[in-house]
């Protein structure tokens, strides 16, 4: 089955590639197509959107997600507007300082990473995938792999270290996006035995 990967970030890209089952082949998005507003205020909405338009755009099936960090503390926030936190043009060593700087003294750390996998056949299709990753916010940022939030987030099921304290293949043995995608072999078989 081949499906077109909506996401424009390659560390994202890169991970969900290492993710599919290996019947998948993950084409790269096209490169005509500009930014995909996210305006839905829910995380299964802007993975909705991105898929459909790309689906709609290349006419074949599409992947995209969408992950919030969600911090019991902060009311669930970021949330929905994680890779936003920090203000629009906002990078993410921004929105870890920001995320940093609203826990200061706060005792209750606790957080998850919660993704969504939005899986989108032009004909008006949509499969969604759930993926959760529980864990806590460091008081400091530590080690020099990932991306996003995966400097501060240490998921409850490892050792004490963070995401980007672990090489790629240990987050991904545990991740929130792993635990989505690892349910996408089963819906990629019951697509592939019918007619496209």
């Amino acid at each position: 089955m081949r499906i077109v990967c909506a996401s424009a970030n390659a560390h994202k890209v890169a991970e969900i590639a290492r993710l599919l089952p290996v019947d998948v082949v993950l084409l790269p998005r096209p490169d005509e197509v500009g930014d995909v507003d996210e305006t839905a205020p829910t995380l299964e909405g802007n993975a909705v959107i991105k898929a459909v338009e790309i689906a709609n755009h290349a006419g074949t099936w599409a992947i995209a997600d969408d992950t919030g960090l969600e911090v019991d503390s902060l009311g669930g926030a970021p949330g929905v507007h994680s890779a936003r936190f920090a203000g629009p043009s906002a990078d993410d060593a921004a929105n870890r300082a920001l995320l940093l700087a609203r826990l200061e003294g706060h005792d209750d750390r606790r957080a998850r990473f919660r993704t969504v996998v939005a899986l989108v056949h032009p004909s008006g299709e949509i499969h969604l995938l759930h993926g959760e990753c529980r864990g806590s916010i460091t008081i400091a940022e530590r080690g020099a792999n990932g991306f996003g939030y995966d400097s501060v987030f240490v998921p409850d099921d490892g050792d004490g270290r963070t995401f980007a304290e672990m090489d790629p293949i240990e987050k991904d043995s545990i991740s929130h996006r792993a635990r989505a995608l690892a349910q996408l072999p089963v819906l990629v078989a019951r697509i592939s035995g019918r007619a496209e």
